[in-house]
């Protein structure tokens, strides 16, 4: 339902009789045709949904929560403390700037619609993470009936996990966002466990992470700068 053919709006649907688990509940980021995917209607409504498992906190990957509760999702959200952390920061934030921004539109008259909306504002995002469970890196846990889920270590973000659920005997592994090995602030991934099938993001479907001293590459960068009186300017994000 996201996170294919582009890299934003992760959401992958897992069904067995009548159990249904989401992984992940994204926004989608970026071009506007992309982001006109975040009003179309879900292709399942989310009140059938029994629970969403969060690899990590990143718009692109929990954004749509507060969307996806008042359309009438009532399960629970299951994530690592701090990725549930994180998402109490990241959610009303979001929340308040689409209605900023739908305010913005408003005043200047450039928007199709009048009046102009948010996707969700940040009262919404707040009340959704009453739905937000707590889970344990590598302990077991119960997402919908007949499934069994594990949450492993995928460095990338405080809290960031792989998710491995197990239904009817087929085991199958969510990459998340994966982190490097060898990382100046954030651990290791775990090694993952073995399982049936993988479902790794087009965002890391095609490469792997370069074997290059990031200190090296920066200190080159600085010193070419430096020698000619530029300004260098480096561009993070904050929550990372």
């Amino acid at each position: 339902m996201g996170a294919a053919q582009t890299v934003t709006g992760a959401k992958h649907l897992l069904e067995h009789g009548s159990s249904r688990v989401l992984i992940d509940c994204g926004l989608f980021q970026g071009y506007k045709h992309l982001r006109l995917k975040n009003w179309a209607s879900p292709t399942v409504s989310p009140g059938e949904i029994n629970s969403v498992v969060l690899t990590h906190a990143h718009l692109d990957h929990s954004g749509y929560l507060p969307r996806f509760v008042k359309q009438g999702f009532r399960g629970r959200v299951h994530a690592t403390a701090p990725t549930a952390d994180l998402c109490e920061l990241l959610l009303p934030d979001s929340g308040r700037l689409q209605e900023e921004q739908a305010a913005y539109a408003n005043r200047h008259r450039f928007s199709k619609h009048s009046p102009a909306l948010p996707l969700y504002t940040e009262d919404e995002a707040v009340r959704c993470l009453k739905h937000f469970e707590h889970q344990r890196f590598d302990q077991p846990f119960a997402p919908a009936e007949h499934m069994r889920a594990v949450l492993r270590r995928a460095g990338h973000l405080l809290g960031a996990a792989s998710v491995r659920v197990e239904c009817a005997g087929t085991s199958i592994l969510f990459s998340g966002d994966l982190g490097r090995t060898e990382d100046a602030l954030a651990l290791s991934p775990a090694p993952p466990i073995g399982s049936d099938y993988v479902v790794i993001e087009s965002t890391y479907g095609n490469r792997e992470h370069a074997a290059v001293d990031l200190r090296s590459e920066l200190r080159e960068a600085i010193h070419r700068v430096h020698a000619r009186g530029g300004v260098m300017i480096v561009p993070t994000f904050a929550i990372g």
